[in-house]
């Protein structure tokens, strides 16, 4: 018993360190397509920005670009196990892309 239950919460931690991180990989996904279609279609940069942020987990870093035939959101997050600064994370990154319609790379930035 005085081995068995240490052991059973740290793999139940554990397990719901993993539930968290998947959740923000999630979250992450959903904020790279949002600002990808919203680059795809013409939105100002900022804009974009502002829609994908929203989307995504607090903290996380957006960063878009767009050209004539694309237009690329990255999301990048930081998942700590517990809420302490001197415990390490893990950096959770996400991509989307989206075919950017004729004439949208004019009206951004």
């Amino acid at each position: 018993m005085a081995v068995g239950l240490p052991t059973l919460a740290l793999v139940l931690g554990g397990a719901l360190w993993a539930v968290a991180v998947v959740g923000v990989q999630l979250e992450c996904v959903d904020a790279a397509r949002t600002g990808a279609r919203a680059a795809a279609r013409g939105e100002s940069l900022d804009a974009v920005r502002r829609m994908a942020g929203l989307a995504a987990p607090a903290g996380a870093v957006v960063s878009v670009t767009r050209d004539a035939e694309l237009s690329r959101v990255t999301i990048s997050a930081t998942v700590r196990p517990v809420k302490a600064a001197l415990l390490p994370g893990i950096v959770i990154r996400a991509d989307a892309t989206a075919a950017t319609e004729p004439g949208a790379e004019e009206t951004g930035p």
